[in-house]
């Protein structure tokens, strides 16, 4: 198995690629362009509904297809073609949103309902090598390595970005407009030339002659039905999953509605996007911190304190007025967010069969995707159907707590036993 430093740097630069969609479009640009520019910009609760609809339709269709796929990569070794794939699909959409007219609300939408589903469907696969570049006790700084370049690297283009749309003149831009419809171009860019080292330098792992795709296919259909029939005797497998399925759902819904909330409260443009750029500035430090502090108090204590802080950050939303505010949120979203993603990576890997971590990933995925569902529907109907969408992210609280005391009882000591025990028959 490979764990050399070339390796796990290389699997953790596809972080920094790819999380150029995370911050630029998803989290940033994209909300606010699509309100103000695509949509209508008199009635925000509809934009509202849509971004919350493509966000949760780009979720069940790549929940749905994730185990299979991940059993087929599994069976023929292909996790790096599947996420060449999905990749260059979320590529090629972003690209596509740089045509896309003023006015033209729908073409917009389904770009970026495509792009998401390429930018999903490739963590699929991403997340399912971790197990190959890394030694079991290195699961959690690994991990950590890739959000943090993640937030780093998403950070930087970002800044440049931001600093395209409220200065274009001096890059010889006509308008703010056409600076961000640039920024979308830019991330497709980024987002191939940083995922060449993935390629080039991890290596597969599995079968030493793949049966083809064909035969994989079926394989694969026959692999997911048998984990499912004996899914029973992964018990904490399903512990874990069935937490992390609600809390995850907060995190996500944050990440993807934050911006629109604050454009709802009518903060302004430049809050908003200095926000998102402290966010990603300060994750880079907390994340590397919680793969230290994963190390010192455990891996699942480390989630816990931040799924408590998620609660105070839903709490403290609901009663957020002034812009001030909403600097002081992001703040605390970047001590919290990249320590949950990347220690719940970690711990997941901990309890899986690692000969079917595409697989047990793609149920990872699923229901990570199948959370996502809830969320922004559910903040986006509350908006829309009670007219103030404060209550849409005070309701995200009942998933942290639900899926916090979940997560109590998991057992990782027992888990790894369970896998050790399935791989030695």
């Amino acid at each position: 198995m490979q764990r050399t430093k070339r390796a796990i740097w290389s699997w953790a630069l596809y972080d920094w690629a790819n999380s150029a969609y995370t911050t630029t479009i998803m989290a940033g640009f994209f909300p606010i362009f699509f309100k103000v520019y695509w949509a209508n910009p008199d009635n925000p609760t509809e934009s509202t509904f849509y971004l919350g609809l493509a966000n949760s339709a780009a979720s069940i269709l790549i929940a749905l297809l994730a185990p299979f796929l991940g059993a087929v990569a599994d069976r023929c070794s292909a996790r790096k073609k599947f996420l060449a794939t999905f990749a260059f699909l979320g590529m090629a959409m972003t690209s596509g949103l740089w045509l896309v007219a003023k006015g033209e609300m729908f073409s917009a939408i389904c770009l970026y309902f495509a792009a998401t589903v390429g930018w999903s469907g490739a963590n699929v696969f991403y997340d399912s090598l971790l197990v190959t570049v890394a030694p079991k006790n290195k699961f959690d700084s690994v991990s950590a390595l890739g959000y943090a370049l993640g937030y780093i690297g998403g950070g930087i283009l970002f800044l440049l970005n931001v600093v395209m749309y409220l200065k274009p003149a001096f890059f010889g831009i006509p308008d703010g407009a056409t600076a961000i419809r640039l920024a979308f171009l830019s991330v497709a860019v980024w987002w191939v030339v940083f995922s060449i080292p993935v390629f080039l330098f991890v290596k597969e792992t599995g079968a030493a002659a793949p049966p083809g795709m064909i035969k994989s296919v079926r394989a694969g259909w026959q692999q997911l039905w048998d984990t499912l029939a004996e899914i029973k005797r992964f018990s904490q497998v399903a512990v874990f999953l069935l937490a992390y399925w609600l809390y995850i759902d907060g995190v996500d819904t944050i990440v993807r509605m934050a911006v629109d909330y604050g454009k709802s409260l009518q903060f302004s443009n430049e809050v908003l996007l200095t926000s998102l750029l402290l966010v990603q500035f300060v994750a880079f430090p907390a994340a590397l911190f919680y793969g230290w502090l994963a190390g010192k108090i455990g891996v699942k204590k480390a989630i816990l304190s931040g799924i408590t802080g998620y609660i105070f950050i839903s709490v403290f939303g609901y009663f957020m007025v002034q812009e001030w505010h909403f600097y002081f949120l992001a703040f605390l979203v970047a001590l919290f967010q990249g320590g949950i993603q990347a220690l719940s990576r970690s711990l997941y890997a901990r309890i899986i069969p690692h000969d079917k971590s595409a697989e047990f990933f793609g149920f990872y995925n699923m229901l990570g995707k199948f959370s996502a569902v809830i969320g922004p529907v559910m903040m986006g109907s509350l908006a829309y159907l009670l007219g103030n969408v404060r209550f849409g992210i005070l309701s995200i609280v009942l998933l942290f707590v639900s899926g916090g005391l979940i997560l109590t009882r998991v057992n990782i000591r027992e888990g790894e036993r369970i896998a050790r025990e399935y791989l030695s028959d």
